[in-house]
């Protein structure tokens, strides 16, 4: 049996080449399952994975390909894409499909014509090998169209919400609020009392979100945002951020209204500043600009990477399986994801297709059917 797939190689001639491949696929073990793959949604840690810092303007068909694109690596870039030149990886972090063979261990025979959604990787494939324990199993009647998010988006919502917690916090900031991944943390903090201050970009994402209930929105493209941001933060008393946006000044600017929020509410140290600690957490790269910080904020800040595999290494599997069975029982609710456009393998790597989802844009998500026919 074969199954086309796509994959992503870095060259020593300083590009980065997504084609679709076809593999062979193996029988599953005792303790695996083999997953028709039925819908995997493009995210932005998937671009990512795609296209590294390849500069996206320059995507052009790979004319060695028959269905593939390439693009070029500034010269700047290049050397931390060194470890994998040459190398093909497998894309798409997760999806969901129905288990059409499965392996002899009970575990796997329970999943056998059920339908799955995994975090497994590799998953813009027409067919995928998997351990049973990496499937989720969901609620009869849920589609895999509808449980193809099923883990970056919410988990990460969740995983929001419990790295406050565990850090000491009890109030945060959000900034491209207006995501879907946004929108389930705005649902989520309703649901579970926490205060929570949205950033976003546009006067449209404001109203977005109020409909959803978020009391605190704060449009960056306004005058009054500066001081917006600060009322905000000194209402909820937020002291911790996670930051989808990651170049330019924005981090710096969030400390620095924490900072001002904060004045008066705690200890300080004369000419120095407030002790209460700050915290942003970056988690995406829509700007690929450096973070600039101005030293505005006190003594106490820090600005970290934040990733998903690393916060449930962190939490441990018990709580990692309460927080997928939330997400399970829920898929259709609090972490039902919409979709602007559907494409096929092949109608993914069209340049025209590359340039559309590329934009990431609010409102603008696309879902691959890897088992739909080519366009």
């Amino acid at each position: 049996m074969r199954s086309r797939q796509l994959f992503s190689t870095a060259t020593d001639e300083g590009t980065v080449e997504v084609a679709l491949v076809e593999v062979p696929v193996a029988d599953p073990g005792d303790d695996e399952v083999l997953v028709r793959v039925e819908a995997a949604p493009v995210n932005p840690s998937d671009l990512g994975q795609m296209f590294g810092p390849a500069d996206l303007g320059t995507v052009r068909p790979a004319h060695d390909r028959q269905v593939g694109v390439v693009a070029d690596v500034p010269e700047a870039a290049r050397p931390m894409l060194a470890p994998r030149v040459g190398i093909p990886i497998p894309v798409g972090a997760e999806g969901a499909g129905v288990v059409v063979v499965a392996g002899s261990s009970a575990a796997a025979q329970a999943l056998l014509g059920r339908t799955v959604a995994t975090l497994g990787g590799g998953m813009y494939a027409e067919y995928r090998v998997l351990a049973a324990d990496q499937c989720l199993l969901l609620p009869d009647g849920v589609m895999p169209a509808q449980a193809a998010s099923c883990f970056v988006n919410p988990l990460t919502a969740l995983g929001m919400i419990d790295t406050m917690r565990l850090d000491g916090h009890h109030a945060l900031v959000h900034t491209a609020a207006a995501s879907s991944l946004g929108q389930m943390l705005v649902k989520l903090c309703l649901d579970d009392g926490v205060p929570l201050v949205n950033v976003v970009r546009r006067s449209e994402q404001v109203e977005l979100l109020r409909r959803l209930g978020a009391r605190f929105v704060c449009d960056s493209s306004e005058p009054r945002f500066t001081s917006a941001l600060t009322d905000a933060l000194a209402e909820t008393d937020a002291t911790i951020a996670f930051d989808a946006v990651g170049g330019g000044t924005l981090a710096g600017d969030l400390l620095a209204a924490m900072e001002v929020a904060q004045s008066g509410k705690g200890s300080a140290i004369r000419g120095y500043g407030s002790t209460v600690h700050k915290q942003v957490y970056v988690y995406g790269g829509l700007d690929r600009s450096p973070i600039e910080l101005s030293r505005r904020f006190g003594p106490a800040w820090s600005v970290g990477g934040w990733l998903l595999p690393l916060f449930l290494d962190r939490v441990g599997p018990e709580r990692a399986q309460v927080l997928r069975e939330h997400v399970a029982n829920e898929i259709t609710t609090t972490f039902a994801t919409s979709y602007n456009a559907t494409v096929s393998l092949d109608e993914m790597l069209s340049v025209d297709t590359v340039a559309k989802y590329a934009r990431l844009a609010t409102g603008e998500k696309y879902l691959v059917e890897p088992n739909r026919a080519g366009g």
